[in-house]
């Protein structure tokens, strides 16, 4: 009970800005100041939004968008698909394809996970009916690893708990599943060589245990494949016939599924 007050403690000074704001997915962190945990069975954090629209444009690049009008696009390298500028891009800096050093200066917020000034990058936007926050993970990097230079984004609309894995290089630590909290949508990379192996990626997502997982990041159809292969013991696997999928706390799947979404980019784009 003590290493875990303590770890609780230590995760608390490490990530959570001063402002409060209320999660429905944040397990750890009922009577921590700062936030205010929210019972699934209790008030909403956005009143009204019970729906959040997904359409996959390709790599590692999703765009969210929610009722309350604010447009999202992950790991953003300059497209994010049709429609109006999105309010918010997040990027990461492993590759080129996950990050531009020149966005669109219009696009109001620009979430970097990492920090250029060093140390981690810790971001909690707060924006009509969406709260956007991020954990920091490692990457390889050229020779000694390179820390906190990856962020998992996490997207809490709706009463959905949306985490996106960006380049993951390595398996999460008790730490950052603490930090995490509930996820009902996982979007993860399964191209099993640039970012986290298959066996590990699975069995990780097996923990997390998500009633949707989203592949992204895949090379070509033998890692897609190894990867759904290496899912379908916990998960349904399902082929989506469009790029973009309406999703609610109602209308997740009963059992967990793997859901996969066409992109606009072929399978091996890089």
């Amino acid at each position: 009970m003590l290493r875990r007050a303590a770890l609780i403690v230590s995760l608390c000074a490490w990530v959570l800005p001063s402002a409060a704001f209320a999660s429905n997915c944040y397990a750890f962190v009922q009577g921590v100041p700062g936030v205010r945990y929210v019972a699934l069975d209790g008030p909403i954090l956005a009143a009204g939004a019970r729906e959040v629209t997904i359409t996959y444009v390709g790599h590692s690049t999703f765009r969210i968008e929610t009722e309350g009008g604010v447009v999202i696009a992950t790991d953003f390298f300059g497209a994010s698909g049709e429609g109006r500028l999105p309010d918010v891009v997040t990027m990461n800096k492993a590759h080129e394809t996950h990050f531009t050093d020149f966005p669109n200066p219009d696009i109001p917020n620009v979430m970097r996970g990492w920090n250029p000034k060093g140390g981690p990058a810790k971001h909690l936007l707060e924006l009509n009916d969406v709260v956007i926050r991020n954990v920091t993970t490692d990457i390889r990097g050229w020779g000694s690893p390179e820390k906190d230079a990856n962020s998992i984004f996490v997207f809490e609309v709706a009463d959905l708990c949306i985490g996106h894995l960006g380049h993951l290089h390595h398996d999460l630590t008790e730490a950052h599943h603490a930090l995490l909290g509930r996820l009902d949508i996982v979007m993860a990379p399964v191209d099993g060589s640039f970012t986290l192996d298959i066996g590990t990626m699975t069995a990780l997502l097996k923990r997390l245990k998500a009633r949707l997982v989203l592949p992204m990041h895949a090379f070509g159809q033998y890692s897609l494949e190894r990867f759904l292969d290496g899912m379908r013991d916990e998960f349904d696997v399902a082929i989506h016939d469009g790029r973009t999928i309406k999703v609610s706390l109602e209308t997740l799947p009963s059992r967990p599924t793997v859901l996969v979404l066409p992109t606009v980019f072929p399978l091996d784009y890089d």
